[in-house]
């Protein structure tokens, strides 16, 4: 159940409010369109993503792509894990309404054919016979490469910000 409302969680309250105009630094340092093409294809992968639908995220994945989130053991290695991975997100229904949220700070540092895109990602929504609220706070970095012309995500993290780190309590000594 825990696992299920974090998914529902996750990809139900991520509607684009924020502002994506961050400009973009090359090599050179000189700014370029790339900043506009990486936010336009992460925000196409949300739109889809927000509707239950992963295929948006599946199509820039690279098939080398590399994954972690909160609920992973492990690293998740490869485009068919993936697939695996998300496979159950399209017959989960999800209790939150009026999903939303705000990308903060977006940011494109591009080396190369390599591009990488970190924002923070303010979730909201609406449960049932609740105000809106905060449903999650994320810091998430995605890593692009350009393959055969196009942009695709080759490592994507995503991670809570500042979360509840539970410790053990100390064990009195005798």
């Amino acid at each position: 159940m825990q696992k299920t409302i974090f998914w529902a969680v996750f990809f139900w309250s991520v509607i684009f409010t924020g502002s994506c105009s961050t400009p973009v630094q090359n090599a050179a340092g000189s700014a370029d369109n790339l900043s506009a093409e990486i936010i336009a294809l992460e925000r196409s992968a949300l739109d889809r993503w927000i509707t239950g639908d992963p295929q948006g995220y599946l199509n820039i994945y690279a098939p080398e792509v590399t994954y972690f989130d909160p609920e992973q053991e492990k690293r998740v290695d490869g485009l068919e894990a993936m697939k695996t991975l998300l496979a159950p997100m399209k017959e989960t229904k999800s209790p939150i309404r009026e999903p939303r949220y705000e990308m903060i700070g977006p940011k494109i540092q591009r080396h190369g054919d390599i591009a990488l895109l970190s924002f923070k990602l303010i979730n909201y929504g609406k449960l049932p016979n609740q105000p809106e609220t905060v449903l999650a706070r994320w810091n998430s970095t995605e890593v692009y490469g350009r393959i055969d012309g196009q942009w695709k995500i080759i490592h994507s993290h995503w991670s809570f910000i500042k979360p509840e780190i539970k410790r053990e309590a100390k064990q009195p000594s005798a």
